[in-house]
């Protein structure tokens, strides 16, 4: 194999190492019909069911975490090209709040 492929390969290896070592078991319910969705798709991929939710389930909070919305507040909190900024008062601020105390509860 030519550099590059071993190279990748490592690069490859190393993101499932740290997949992995990141990775926690839950429990949750789901609908039955969901679930015979979710073995359907995981036999038309080859996964079980676990690694493709797990997956479902990244791919659907970056998304949600990309389109949570912004609501401008009353207060300016900073001006950019002459143009006021104001705070958030819409779920986004209190979310990255929520979701720091968790990380830094997982540290």
């Amino acid at each position: 194999m030519p550099d590059s492929k071993i190279n990748s390969l490592l690069d490859e290896l190393e993101h499932r190492a740290k997949r992995a070592a990141n990775e926690r078991e839950v429990t949750l319910k789901v609908d039955q019909e969901d679930l015979i969705r979710l073995r359907a798709l995981a036999e038309v991929y080859g996964l079980s069911v676990d690694e493709l939710t797990a997956c479902l389930l990244h791919n659907i909070l970056m998304e949600v975490e990309e389109k949570l919305p912004y609501r401008a507040g009353k207060k300016i909190i900073r001006v950019e090209d002459d143009d006021p900024v104001y705070e958030d008062i819409g779920p986004t601020p209190r979310y990255l709040e929520a979701k720091r105390r968790f990380e830094k509860d997982c540290a």
